[in-house]
C-alpha cells in the first residue's frame, strides 16, 4: 500500500460514513437511509457535500476544508421549519464527535470539526425547506 497523502484526506467521504452509521442521526431523521451525498427521498434528509471555503494551509501536512451539510423536508414542507434546523443542529453535533472516534486505518485522521459560517434557511426553488450549513474539518492523511 502506497503512503497515504493529502488527496487521500477526503472530509466528505470521512463524515458521511460516520453520519450514515451514527444511530442518533437515523433517530433524528425518523429512520436509517437518509444521509447521502444526493437530495433524495425518504424526508427528512441530510446530504453531505464539498463545502464552497476552508483552510488548504501549505497543502503539506494538515488541511481544513469546508463540508456542507443540508437538511431537506418533504416537498410538502413536513417536519416545518423550526423542527427540520433542529434536525441540522443534531446531525452537525453527531458529525463533531468523529473526533473522538478511533482512528480508522486507511481513512484521514480528523482533529477537529466545528461550525464555518451560519445556518442558513435556504428553500429551494419549489417551496421545499432546506436548511444549510458548513462545518471547518481539520484533518491530515
Amino acid at each position: 500500500m502506497s503512503e497515504l497523502t493529502l488527496a487521500d484526506a477526503d472530509p466528505v467521504s470521512a463524515i458521511l460514513a460516520w453520519l450514515q452509521e451514527y444511530p442518533e442521526v437515523a433517530d433524528a431523521l425518523g429512520g436509517p437511509g437518509r444521509v447521502s451525498g444526493i437530495e433524495e427521498a425518504p424526508w427528512p434528509h441530510l446530504r453531505i457535500d464539498h463545502g464552497p471555503g476552508g483552510d488548504l494551509a501549505d497543502l503539506r501536512w494538515r488541511i481544513a476544508p469546508e463540508v456542507t451539510l443540508e437538511a431537506y423536508g418533504d416537498p410538502g414542507g413536513w417536519p416545518g421549519k423550526a423542527e427540520l434546523r433542529k434536525i441540522l443542529l443534531r446531525c452537525a453535533k453527531a458529525a463533531q464527535d468523529l473526533v473522538e472516534a478511533p482512528h480508522v486505518p486507511g481513512r484521514p485522521v480528523i482533529s477537529g470539526i466545528k461550525p464555518s459560517g451560519l445556518l442558513v434557511w435556504s428553500p429551494l426553488v419549489d417551496g421545499q425547506p432546506r436548511w444549510v450549513m458548513n462545518l471547518s474539518v481539520t484533518l491530515h492523511p
